[in-house]
């Protein structure tokens, strides 16, 4: 079975070692490893994606959580053969309803297949789209909406997520969260065409470049934001050039990112696509 092993931790000396060395003990074949040195915040990190046999995840699991313990990291060990037929989902979300309830429906409607036991808000907008779904509900955000990043990891660890969702969750995400779940296990929804229109008001940009096609972006995270090789799905619409901004985006927030959503999500809990060296490429 394929395993994603993550450590991260504050900068050291000798960090991956034990990990490698407990890696090819096992005989396990390395698919993909990389390390980062994060300078700028003393942060390590490290990711290995690894084939084992499935009756050895678990004692897999428990070693190098204790090698973690010995060297100060944080070390987590998933597979997404685990719970393939119904991986765990956390919908992170802000302000935008649509998103959140059009994947809910879906998934209660069985076009996707997963469970959703818990969402995070860093604001308490879209508390009510949880009671209706009666999925337990954090708010994280303080006064301002800046949220406890560790208290979202807390909450994830708590709820044995396998994939993150962010739902038009309108915080960015520590390069420590980024690497803690990394290996394709945090899907952004971005509400404009990437590479083009990254940032905070791509409808904006692209209006004002006169543009006649909208769009929004489903796509992997990693600490770069809003980079363009991780994308899962894109879907446009087109608008005669007598569309008004509002319009526009009324008509992307309502009907379009709500599907782009839904089907990157389901290209993932499908195993159609995966993330590889940092690029998203289809699975055999």
């Amino acid at each position: 079975m394929q395993v994603v092993i993550t450590a991260v931790g504050p900068d050291n000396v000798g960090l991956a070692d034990p990990i490698i060395h407990f890696v090819t003990g096992q005989g396990a074949n390395i698919a993909e490893i990389q390390m980062y040195n994060h300078d700028e915040e003393a942060l390590f990190a490290m990711l290995l994606r690894v084939e084992l046999p499935a009756n050895e995840l678990q004692a897999a699991r428990q070693a190098l959580t204790e090698i973690g313990q010995l060297k100060g990291l944080s070390v987590r060990v998933w597979s997404p053969d685990e719970r393939a037929e119904s991986p765990r989902l956390a919908i992170c979300v802000t302000h935008r309803t649509e998103p959140a309830l059009a994947l809910l429906r879906a998934i209660r409607d069985k076009q996707i297949r997963a469970e959703v036991p818990v969402m995070i808000g860093n604001r308490n907008t879209c508390q009510g789209i949880a009671e209706q779904f009666e999925i337990p509900w954090h708010n994280v955000g303080d006064e301002r909406g800046e949220p406890d990043d560790e208290l979202i990891v807390q909450i994830l660890d708590d709820n044995q997520i396998d994939y993150i969702i962010l739902a038009r969750y309108m915080r960015i995400l520590p390069a420590a969260s980024c690497w803690q779940y990394a290996g394709g296990r945090i899907i952004n929804l971005h509400h404009g065409l990437l590479p083009s229109f990254p940032g905070m008001r791509p409808y904006h940009e692209a209006h004002a470049s006169r543009m006649l096609t909208y769009g929004a972006t489903c796509h992997f995270i990693i600490p770069e934001l809003d980079a363009g090789n991780q994308i899962i799905y894109q879907s446009t619409f087109m608008v005669p050039p007598i569309f008004k901004l509002d319009e526009i985006i009324r008509q992307g927030q309502e009907e379009n990112e709500p599907h782009c959503l839904v089907e990157g999500v389901r290209r993932v809990v499908d195993r159609e696509v995966q993330l590889h060296f940092h690029r998203v490429v289809a699975t055999e």
